[in-house]
Order: structure tokens, then sequence, then C-alpha cells
């Protein structure tokens, strides 16, 4: 009798301490997981930032009567399109992201085109506005670099979790899957070429 005792409470051991390992591994999983999101929640609100100082930067720079309306109205379709692209931080796959960032390249460029326009309107220039604008567009450009960095440092964190020996046999039980980190576009590594337009 006994040994049957002794045997119970030793397989109720085993039994507790495998359930509080398990939930251990679940419960710093979780934790990385929403950390990755929340991160991830920070790259949007940033981009939405960019969103938010090019309108503002539209409504300025359409005051210049004699601006290129073909400019603006690139800026503002590729605006458009960059803030119809919505991720499910739940859910990020590569595809999606490379789909999102597709979308923030698109209006990179047409940004781009824009200031560089910018440069043959001295009114333009010099409008207080204007240059506050363009300012905190610099910064924000630096914040969504901070944001993507932070974002992938968490997904790197969440994913080595759920990979490593033995979290990985227990991470498919409890539904945990690799999230998709932040790259570069393709041609990124190719430094952009640069043309001056002296007329």
């Amino acid at each position: 009798m006994k040994k049957w005792l002794i045997a119970l409470i030793v397989i109720a051991i085993i039994v507790f301490a495998l359930i509080k390992w398990g939930a251990g591994i679940n419960n710093t999983a979780v934790n990385y997981e929403e950390n990755a999101k929340t991160a991830w929640a920070d790259v949007e609100s940033t981009y939405q930032r960019r969103n938010d100082l090019i309108g503002n930067l539209v409504k300025t720079v359409q005051g210049a009567a004699d601006f290129e309306r073909g400019t603006l109205t690139d800026v503002i379709e590729a605006r458009a399109k960059a803030t119809s692209v919505k991720i499910d931080p739940t859910n990020i796959t590569p595809q999606q992201l490379e789909q999102f960032n597709e979308a923030q390249s698109g209006l990179s460029s047409a940004l781009s085109r824009l200031l560089v326009t910018v440069e043959r309107y001295p009114d333009l220039k010099a409008n207080q506005n204007f240059l506050e604008l363009q300012a905190q567009l610099e910064g924000t450009e630096n914040r969504i670099n901070v944001a993507r960095d932070r974002y992938n440092e968490a997904v790197n964190i969440y994913n080595k979790h759920i990979k490593i020996f033995p979290n990985n046999l227990f991470a498919g039980w409890f539904g945990f899957e690799e999230m998709a980190r932040f790259s570069a576009e393709e041609g990124a590594e190719k430094a952009p070429e640069v043309e001056f337009d002296f007329k």
C-alpha cells in the first residue's frame, strides 16, 4: 500500500512540474507575442503620424497656385493607398509585410518627388509652415526606422522563445506560430540615383 501511495505522489509531482513548466513556456510566449504586437502597433502609429503630416504638407503646397498638380495628385493617391493597407498583428505574414512595405514605399517615392519639385518654388521653400512640416517629416522617417527595428527585436525574442528546444514541443500545442520580420525592400542595398535639374 505504501509503494502505491509513493508512486502516486511521484507521478503527481511530475505532472505538476510538467504543467508548471508548460504554463511557464506558454506565459512567456504570450508575453513576448504581446510585446511584438505592441511594437507593430508602434510601427503603424509612426506611419500614421507620417500620413497625417503628409496631409498637412499637401494642403500647404496646394496653396502655391502654380504648383504642379500631377505631383500633388501622385502624393494624395499614394497616401490613400498606404493608409488602405491594414495588417492584423495577430497573424502577420511575410506577404502582408511586403504589401505594406510596397504601399509605404510608393508613398515615400511620391513624397520625394514632391520635395524635389518644391525646390523650384522659392516662396514655398520660405514658407514657415512648409519648413516645419518638412522638418517633422524628416524626424518621423527616423522614428519609422526606430519603430521597425524595435518591432524586429520583439519578434526576434518571441520567435527564438517558441523555436528553442524544448519550448518548440509546446509552442505548437499552445498555438504559437513564428511571426514575420520587417525586411528591406528588394533592391534597397543599391544606392539611389540622384539627378539634379539645374534649369
